[in-house]
């Protein structure tokens, strides 16, 4: 069915630029009766129908069919005109006097500060990552798009899925908000990525550092935080089409969109379809648990997989009030390499290599539905600002259903199944009580409900509740001078529900007799956490200079996995062993931030120091259960020192150089593994880009050539039983231009990549696989077009 829709919307959205070079279109000019010069900016307006003049006075309406059309030309500070226009063929280009008027205005002095301004006055530290940024670095998945920013990594799993790393921490201590609204899915496991498509998101902002006091727990190393795109253009339509493919693994996608508005309604819309095979490594041969599995023609077998998204909005935009709902459906079926799902694979009757594009077991699927509103209300001095949120994340893992232990062999493929739904709610005020305060109080709810079903048992079904409440005021010392303090108090608890074996376990008694038990793996328990987030900083901009400094207590709420997990995780092959004792994990974080930027030179340094009093981490143990090592959840005293430092510089006129360097510093000061760094830890990172704007080249514009070199140094500094990743270097090429289809349309865009160069063989630290001896892919080349319209 899916297939189908997005059939049907692509055929509408390729009819709808084909009907725009078949239709009539208005051209025409605007000038002053009595100079005859040019007027720019002049509003040509009919029914349905809108355009505004450019610098040369000059205007176009497309998309018109034959008839008859009445038009209000006006300008500030020249009377209206009312034209009538015949639409068909043989049209002559229109030409508008407006003759200037005499009214004399008042002098108007507007007060308003530019998002850029706005970033610079808070003491957080903040990466604001545009659209253009998006274009040029678009990757798999958006976290891969956004690790070439400082202090950003991934975790990732396969071709098309990942998660976010902020400075050496990832999974639930970062929040990932959509719109307004926390993304909750089963974001704990280490094999799940992110059910968000990148596709039509235009602004993002990053935050390193703790953030709980303005979005609660799960905040507690960062925030992605992906906005709302700008309201569109009155009486306006338009709208693309991405075309992608990709050698490595053999993708095909497309994504196309649209977006319209009249006078205060709009609406937005977008489809996705991606479908890719098995992707390529550097290497032959995956040695893993002391066994060597051969690849054949280098395919990393069933790593296939499919995504379907689709995504609506409708909006009211007015002076007082402005409304946005969305609904979005992510749905995706990703397989998942057989050789790390145990070594069962070894006596499979599956054919694995049979096919690159086949999705066999062990695969995983996914559908994440959301609904969620953002409204603003301006009253006075009060702007008040809603959030509304329901999301269902339907997630099921197959694999063969093998016999382990005690365990008879399962009637199905289904290991595991999740369904969880989450009920969000966000309010806050923002007012000026004067010209030096802007106060922020509001109130964060969330209600979950995570049920649960297959025959492996990882965690219990539960119920989990948290409310916040904040309130923090920014001060203007003086214009370069800002102040920044805030408080917040959280409460919240799981209620977790009891679970069974559905077979019987031997049993020893006491007198020499056996019995057969299903055995209990969770109880009836509910457990409650309260807890204080604080921050202040200040920020002083001098000139081309911005200096932040900016103390942050934070907190995270323990997971259910965390407090409750018994059972084995084949994923990682090992027992997973959860402890209900464990308390609220807090983090004390000192941020300091420089930034220097002129026109041809720029240099940030960013760097942090940061002490976790009660760290919650999986600690391998001594003892076994079925010859499967068992993990068991503790936590310790944790230490934690780095930054970023990242240079720009504009060399001739068409010449950019960029380069950053990353590292964090980690050691635990108490628990069973004192003296170590934490698991997953990033190495050392260094990113070097240089970027040459060419002229125009025959039918090419702004051709745009790009060479990323990065330089990883070798990780040596491990958990047990992790293991030292070697250093690498790998470089990446791009080619970004224009094209100039139509005369009078918006040109098309071309990206041209070539990752991993020289088909380098080399293992990152943070990537799922690489427990297994996986590296990362091999050389790939990509090409995207996006068509405007």
């Amino acid at each position: 069915m899916i297939h189908k829709i997005l059939s049907i919307w692509l055929s509408f959205c390729l009819c709808s630029i084909a009907f725009a070079q078949d239709s009539f279109q208005i051209k025409g000019s605007v000038i002053n009766a009595n100079t005859l010069k040019p007027i720019e900016g002049a509003n040509i307006i009919c029914e349905n129908l809108f355009a505004t003049s450019s610098l040369t006075g000059k205007f176009t309406i497309k998309n018109i069919i034959k008839g008859s059309y009445i038009f209000k030309i006006s300008r500030i500070g020249y009377s209206p005109e009312t034209l009538t226009i015949l639409v068909g063929p043989g049209m002559k280009e229109v030409i508008v006097s407006l003759n200037a008027t005499t009214t004399a205005l008042e002098e108007v002095e507007v007060h308003h500060k530019t998002k850029k301004r706005k970033t610079k006055e808070s003491p957080i530290v903040s990466h604001i990552v545009s659209k253009e940024f998006l274009d040029k670095n678009r990757e798999n998945s958006l976290m891969q798009t956004l690790k070439k920013i400082p202090g950003v990594s991934t975790i990732n799993i396969g071709s098309g899925q990942s998660k976010p790393v902020i400075r050496g921490l990832g999974f639930n201590r970062i929040s990932v908000i959509q719109n307004g609204i926390k993304h909750e899915a089963q974001q704990w496991g280490s094999d799940h990525g992110l059910e968000i498509d990148q596709y039509g998101i235009k602004n993002i902002q990053v935050i390193k550092g703790p953030a709980s006091l303005l979005y609660g727990s799960d905040a507690i190393a960062g925030v992605v935080d992906i906005q709302p795109s700008k309201i569109p253009s009155r009486n306006s339509f338009n709208g693309e089409v991405d075309l992608l493919a990709e050698s490595n693994n053999d993708l095909l996608g497309v994504s196309a969109g649209i977006q319209a508005r009249k006078e205060k309604w709009f609406y937005r819309g977008r489809l996705t379809f991606r479908d890719y095979g098995d992707y390529k490594v550097p290497t032959d041969e995956i040695r893993y648990e002391n066994y060597i599995f051969e690849l054949h023609n280098n395919y990393l077998r069933n790593t296939a997989g499919k995504e379907a998204n689709v995504g609506f909005s409708i909006g009211y935009a007015s002076d007082k009030i402005k409304s946005e709902t969305f609904f979005s459906n992510v749905n995706a079926k990703n397989g998942f390499f057989a050789n790390a799902h145990g070594l069962e694979v070894r006596t499979s009757s599956i054919d694995y290599d049979r096919s690159n594009r086949d999705i066999d077991l062990p695969f995983h699927k996914v559908n994440h539905f959301k609904i969620t509103n953002n409204t603003s209300i301006v009253s006075g001095i009060h702007t008040f600002h809603f959030d509304l949120g329901y999301q269902n994340n339907l997630r099921e893992e197959h694999s063969e259903p093998v016999p382990h232990g005690y365990m008879p062999k399962p009637s199905d493929s289904k290991e595991r199944g999740f369904n969880k739904h989450t009920y969000s709610l966000n309010g806050r005020d923002v007012f000026k009580l004067n010209d030096k305060h802007t106060t922020i109080a509001g109130i964060n709810i969330e209600f979950q409900e995570n049920t649960i079903n297959g025959w492996g048992f990882l965690i219990p079904e539960y119920s989990r509740f948290t409310a916040g409440a904040f309130i923090y005021d920014q001060f203007e010392i003086r214009p370069d001078l800002h102040f920044q303090a805030g408080l917040r108090y959280d409460y919240g608890f799981l209620d977790t529900k009891s679970y069974y074996d559905w077979y019987p376990s031997t049993i020893n008694n006491s007198d020499g007799t056996t019995s057969f038990v299903n055995l209990q793996r969770a109880q009836n328990k509910t457990l409650d956490f309260g807890n204080i987030s604080t921050s202040v900083g200040l920020s002083y901009i001098r000139k081309n200079t911005t200096y932040k400094i900016n103390l942050g207590k934070s907190f995270r709420m323990p997971l259910t996995n965390e407090l409750t997990s018994d059972g084995v995780n084949y994923h990682m092959y090992r027992y997973e062993k959860g402890n209900s004792d464990l308390d609220v994990e807090e983090s004390y974080q000192l941020d300091i931030d420089i930034d220097h930027t002129t026109k041809k030179f720029g240099v940030r340094i960013s760097p942090f120091i940061n002490f976790f009093d009660n760290y919650i981490y999986l600690n391998p143990t001594p003892n076994y259960y079925e010859t499967l090592q068992i993990y068991e959840y503790t936590q310790s005293k944790v230490f934690r020192v780095g930054g970023e430092i990242s240079t720009n510089i504009t060399l001739f006129k068409n010449l950019q150089l960029d380069a950053s360097l990353e590292y964090v510093y980690s050691r635990q000061t108490s628990g069973p593994k004192k003296d170590f760094t934490l698991p997953f830890s990033p190495p050392l990172s260094s990113l070097f880009t240089a970027s040459y704007q060419f002229k125009n080249l025959f039918f090419l514009k702004r051709p745009q050539l790009m060479a990323n070199y990065r330089i990883t140094a070798a990780q040596d500094e491990i958990v047990p039983p992790e293991e030292r990743t070697d250093g690498y270097q790998v470089l990446h090429m791009f080619l970004l231009t224009e094209l100039d289809i139509f005369k009078h349309g918006p040109p098309w865009k071309i990206r041209l990549k070539l990752n991993n160069v020289f088909n380098t063989k080399y293992y990152d630290h943070t990537s799922f696989y690489r427990l297994i001896d996986v590296p990362e892919a091999g050389r790939n080349i990509s090409v995207s077009l996006t068509v405007p319209f």
